[in-house]
């Protein structure tokens, strides 16, 4: 989900690129290039370890496969998504391309003057104005969740925060119940972007038409996802006083330059981006701060303090300011887990980057996981610290090598919305139980996005004491 900072972020001259050199050739051989670039978080580091934070991956002739080059350094990153969509266009990446072709075109997917229009149309909903109207309900369905564990309880994070994300997004934005899809819609999430992952990584794939069993998997899980935004859409529609805000605000939504409106095809498109981002992303973002939290006592008590600090009335997002701690946990979890291993670009025209040229028809993939671990970047990189972001610490630090919600026109629409929610859940969690860590480590694949690879295991226990009621 995507958001525009301005139309064109850099409006200056842009340089005669020419003279620069081209990106060095990534020295690993050509099939361990492929099974890194296929197993993304292991491999990212292995070819950044060989080739630098800029390498060229050659991996055919241009005619028949673009070049890919893979970029780690936080100046190649500015450098390409600092751009205006148009000369980095993430609609024409091999990846987005499959991910439309499935699932239909959607703000993440677009290519450049697909997406401009979508962009205006739906940038008005997301700002910070609009966002407290679509996280209401996330306090009271992190407050369902940890009643249902009782005094004492081992849980699944994982299994744990994606129920409590869908039913958030059910209940905030789209006025339906979604607890009863929860098993479905996990499996149909996860068929649907590895197929799309595993096609966008392959130079070469079978036409779409040819009825592999892979195939008829990924098409059997878009139909549930798209046939069960149908169904929010028709509900919505054939009850006027149904509370679904965000639903509500993609059929009126308006280009503000041609006053065109989305189809309900449209909508659905969309509708199952958001479900997929709130089954996906926002839940291992919370999971994996829970779990670093069962981990470090000390920090969880932090959490708490502030938290009993407001009483024991349901949290609200006028609360958010007062949660400071809270919001660092969670973007040190972000650094340590980003939502996505890398972002990519389609460079349309020659462009410097990083000292280097890439030439049109590049395909640039930023690895927001090495800069995120990068020593050179970050002290002690792998430690979970987030005091790392307090003010003091953070002076110096440049904007673009911590990208967990990607940069310039095409980052994420949803960020602020993400925050809050996972703010506002993380604190009335830990208000109510104290998290024990069961496993030391957080095994996570990217099917599309980076989620956890098996249950992560944790023991919870409700606190003995409320917190104390605040003077109102």
């Amino acid at each position: 989900m995507q958001k525009c900072e301005s139309d064109v972020l850099e409006t200056v001259a842009r340089p005669d690129v020419s003279a620069l050199p081209l990106a060095p050739k990534n020295p690993l051989p050509f099939a361990h290039q492929m099974k890194a670039v296929r197993s993304f978080i292991d491999g990212f580091q292995k070819l950044v370890d060989a080739g630098g934070t800029v390498s060229r991956l050659v991996w055919g002739p241009k005619w028949l496969l673009p070049n890919a080059v893979l970029i780690s350094s936080p100046q190649g990153a500015r450098d390409v998504l600092g751009r205006n969509d148009e000369i980095a266009d993430r609609g024409g990446t091999p990846g987005m391309v499959q991910m439309q072709q499935l699932m239909g075109g959607n703000l993440l997917n677009l290519t450049h003057h697909q997406w401009l229009p979508r962009r205006r149309t739906l940038q008005p909903m997301f700002t910070k104005r609009q966002i407290p109207r679509y996280a209401g309900h996330m306090a009271a369905a992190a407050q369902t969740v940890v009643e249902g564990w009782g005094e004492a309880a081992n849980v699944d994070l994982d299994t744990e925060c994606r129920t409590l994300t869908l039913r958030a997004l059910g209940h905030s934005v789209m006025g339906v119940d979604l607890d009863a899809q929860a098993d479905a819609m996990g499996p149909a999430v996860r068929t649907a972007l590895a197929w799309t992952a595993d096609r966008g990584s392959r130079p070469v794939n079978p036409p779409q038409w040819l009825p592999t069993p892979g195939q008829r998997r990924a098409r059997a899980a878009n139909a549930r996802l798209r046939g069960l935004a149908a169904d929010i859409l028709a509900t919505v529609r054939a009850e006027p006083d149904r509370d679904a805000p965000l639903v509500r605000a993609l059929i009126s939504a308006k280009d503000p330059q041609t006053g065109l409106m989305l189809s309900d095809d449209e909508i659905c498109s969309e509708l199952v981006l958001f479900i997929i981002a709130g089954h996906d992303t926002t839940s291992t973002t919370l999971s994996y701060a829970l779990w670093a939290l069962g981990h470090h006592p000390e920090i969880q008590a932090q959490v708490f303090a502030e938290v009993a600090a407001l009483g024991d009335r349901p949290l609200n997002p006028e609360d958010v300011p007062s949660l400071a701690c809270t919001v660092r946990v969670l973007h040190e979890a972000l650094r340590l887990c980003p939502p996505a291993a890398a972002v990519t670009r389609l460079v349309t025209q020659d462009l410097g980057v990083d000292g280097y040229r890439l030439e049109a028809g590049t395909v640039a993939l930023i690895c927001l996981w090495t800069m995120h671990r990068d020593t050179g970047l970050w002290d002690d990189p792998l430690t979970f610290d987030p005091d790392r972001f307090l003010p003091e610490r953070a002076q110096g630090r440049t904007r673009w090598q911590y990208l967990p919600f990607g940069g310039g026109p095409r980052s994420c629409v949803g960020d602020h919305f993400a925050m809050l929610e996972a703010t506002l859940a993380l604190a009335t969690i830990v208000r109510n139980v104290e998290i024990y860590s069961v496993d030391r480590d957080f095994p996570l694949e990217t099917p599309f996005t980076v989620v956890a690879a098996a249950p992560i295991r944790a023991h919870v226990r409700a606190r003995i004491q409320a917190p104390p009621t605040k003077p109102r």
